[in-house]
């Protein structure tokens, strides 16, 4: 598999549970979300510009998208989970499995960052990346075309301790 696959059978909308161990404050969470992904075009604004605050060529992105969710979880029943994230990824041109994912909003910290991806034998696609005060490993993987599976690890900012750990099964909406 490579990105351009992946990123297609990402498209569309997700009915997602995820259960995430907040290990340092020693609680489980369940969230409930609605996800939804989008291709975007090469020349989309969006697209163009965080390339550009990346010092990255534009041509050399491929299959951009955006990530929006919706959701509620159950540890602060107030608290509307929502946003939204521009995500480009920028294929190693010497090896089609591994490359660079752009996003103006971070998983781990709400900043932009860049994550390093690559994808397995078996098609899991694995993104690590490096915040300030953290860093963020996911692994996502698809189980049929309409049902994928992630794992995420939050790890302290030298990489030795694990502050959460969570998994998500996510549904494809075929309506």
């Amino acid at each position: 598999m490579d990105i351009t696959k992946f990123v297609n059978l990402s498209i569309g909308r997700w009915r997602s549970q995820r259960s995430a161990h907040h290990l340092a404050f020693q609680h489980f969470e369940e969230i409930l979300s609605t996800i939804d992904i989008i291709n975007l075009a090469a020349d989309d604004p969006a697209v163009i510009e965080l390339c550009k605050s990346y010092d990255i060529d534009p041509v050399m992105a491929s299959n951009a998208f955006r990530m929006s969710w919706e959701g509620e979880s159950d540890w602060d029943e107030d608290e509307n989970l929502k946003g939204t994230t521009v995500l480009v990824p920028i294929p190693d041109p010497n090896d089609a499995s591994k490359g660079k994912l752009l996003r103006d909003r971070g998983y781990a910290e709400t900043m932009p960052a860049v994550g390093i991806y690559q994808i397995d034998s078996e098609g899991t696609f694995i993104l690590s990346t490096e915040y300030d005060r953290a860093s963020a490993e996911e692994k996502i993987w698809f189980a049929n075309p309409n049902l994928r599976f992630r794992v995420s690890l939050i790890k302290t900012s030298d990489g030795k301790g694990v502050t959460t750990a969570s998994f998500s099964s996510e549904i494809r909406s075929l309506s």
